[in-house]
């Protein structure tokens, strides 16, 4: 198997299994598929007009609708035969042409690709809300068979939900759902423990050992049958009558020796169990113990659906080994590759966003230092002025979210509600001791028709703004009098003295081989994106992954 780094994937990840990932080579998936289950429930079931264009899912945007490329998967899939046509169809009868049957439609082939690149000892997790999870799990048992299923887990995602106060008949919906299916019996399964409740030490660890402070509970020794020499007196006492003695003379002498011993008044002994020796509660199907991430969580980005750390290190050690190879074919801002790479772990990343690939470059960065990134390669981005141009042609918006992410930058609507004239991306950087952040504003232009008269066009965005830096990206390089004209306004000034062009062109190709970046002070620090917090221990691993065609 060749020496391969981990890999962070641009596209769709059904043409991404298809192409790159390797038949059985991966330990374990976990996908949070982009649902919109904040629409009235019933929405879902309306049947849609088919012959509606399908448009790219974009940043942020969870949602899936029936329309002409559904349809054509939901045929794909019917044509190819076997228990997940059969699951199909019977879907169509009861939901016919609706948003639901779209997102099992879109689900299914993706769902087969994952079984075929899943390794026989490998497992697969599968995160929704109960809007779907029953329709899921019916697709699931035709993808991976009704004997590999597992579990469904209950994570308890939110504390309350008032939804009585809108008007709502309706339970507050505080749960989400994993489905987990292994490929085979033979899976690999680490037994995880989580602490015990409260109620439970009170009721059974009464007791507190003098002069240590420790809880503990009393153990009985005996037992119904012998097993050796298991009939003798201890201390002018034998065990009850129809019983015996559970350890040998010998083992009762070691725990007398120990202190493990207490007696009744009647001189019956009994064995300390310390609470802090139990491994706690093996791992069950209802986690009510990670929270969400909340508004003040050290670990929140700001983005939509991110998952907490803590619920994809439970699956991670619960359900592979390090060295193992982990994907995530939805990986959004990241949290799946990150607790990989925290966790040693091998990672397959896919997203359809360049938004979502720039902020995880970013998320890996701040977590682990830019030395991360001899740790990983990324697939898709452009690598040349020809591929950026492709880029433009074939969505506008992704090569936007491609090129403010070379500059750190987000897309406005990344950032804020609401159109912003003039405006396609913002940053913001500190460059003192206060609070205030200052602003970068950023416009990309895809074509190759510029003029100074965009560089007008800036520069009154950029007073109206009152920004401190106008950046503008093209695509062509920019003209002379486009670089006369971002020269003629002159220099922003931070407090050290240091000096940043207030407007700066920067092109495509100068990006990509280098030449050319964005100039902030030296000792300003970008905070267009929350920074994730530091992992210390973290070092840079390159990784084996079988990929396609290698040996």
């Amino acid at each position: 198997m060749a020496d391969e780094k981990n890999r962070l994937y641009y596209g769709d990840n059904l043409e991404v299994l298809r192409e790159y990932v390797a038949t059985e080579s991966v330990d374990l998936i976990y996908l949070d598929p982009p649902f919109n289950s904040r629409q009235d429930y019933n929405v879902l079931f309306a049947e849609k007009d088919g012959n509606r264009s399908a448009a790219q899912i974009t940043a942020f945007k969870d949602t899936w609708e029936w329309n002409e490329e559904a349809a054509r998967s939901y045929e794909e899939v019917v044509e190819q035969g076997g228990r997940v046509a059969e699951t199909m169809r019977a879907f169509r009868t009861l939901l016919g042409g609706s948003d639901m049957l779209a997102y099992l439609s879109m689900m299914a082939p993706r769902l087969v690709e994952l079984r075929r690149v899943l390794k026989q000892t490998g497992s697969i997790y599968l995160h929704c809300d109960p809007t779907a999870s029953h329709y899921l799990k019916l697709l699931m048992d035709g993808v991976f068979g009704a004997q590999n299923y597992g579990s469904e887990i209950i994570w308890k995602r939110s504390s309350a939900h008032n939804d009585g106060k809108q008007g709502r008949k309706l339970h507050g919906h505080i749960h989400d759902v994993l489905l987990y299916f292994g490929k085979s019996s033979d899976r690999v399964w680490n037994a995880l423990f989580t602490e015990y409740d409260s109620e439970y030490v009170r009721q059974f660890y009464r007791h507190t050992e003098e002069g240590t402070g420790r809880l503990y509970r009393l153990g009985d020794l005996t037992a119904a049958r012998p097993g050796g020499n298991t009939s003798y007196e201890w201390k002018g006492v034998g065990p009850y009558k129809g019983r015996y003695w559970a350890y040998s003379q010998e083992n009762m002498q070691k725990f007398e020796d120990a202190g493990r011993l207490v007696y009744s008044r009647t001189g019956v002994p009994s064995y300390k169990r310390y609470l802090d020796e139990m491994p706690g509660v093996s791992l069950q199907d209802l986690w009510t113990d990670i929270p969400p991430i909340g508004p003040g969580a050290q670990e929140r980005l700001g983005y939509p659906t991110q998952k907490p750390e803590a619920l994809l290190e439970r699956i991670l050690k619960a359900s592979s080994n390090e060295g193992d190879v982990v994907l995530d074919p939805f990986c959004g801002c990241g949290t799946t590759v990150q607790v990989a790479q925290k966790l040693n772990r091998r990672w397959i990343g896919i997203d359809i966003t360049h938004l979502a690939i720039g902020l995880i470059k970013t998320r890996l960065d701040d977590t682990f230092g830019h030395d991360v990134r001899k740790t990983y390669e990324v697939i898709g981005e452009p690598v040349d002025l020809a591929g950026a141009e492709q880029l433009a042609k074939d969505n506008k918006y992704q090569f936007q979210y491609w090129a403010l992410g070379e500059c750190g930058a987000a897309p406005t609507e990344a950032i804020k509600k609401g159109a912003d004239r003039g405006i396609d991306g913002r940053a913001y950087f500190h460059d003192d001791r206060s609070l205030d952040s200052k602003q970068i504003i950023f416009s990309v232009k895809g074509g190759r028709n510029v003029g100074v008269a965009e560089v007008r066009d800036l520069i009154g965005v950029l007073d109206r703004e009152k920004a401190e830096i106008g950046v503008y990206i093209s695509l062509a390089e920019p003209t002379g009098p486009m670089r006369r004209e971002a020269a003629d306004t002159g220099f922003y000034i931070a407090p050290d003295g240091s000096k940043s062009p207030r407007v700066q062109l920067l092109s495509v190709e100068g990006l990509l081989n280098g030449s050319e970046r964005l100039q902030i002070p030296p000792h300003a620090r970008m905070s267009t994106y929350k920074r994730a917090p530091r992992h210390r221990a973290a070092q840079a691993r390159n990784l084996n992954l079988a990929l396609e065609g290698e040996a």
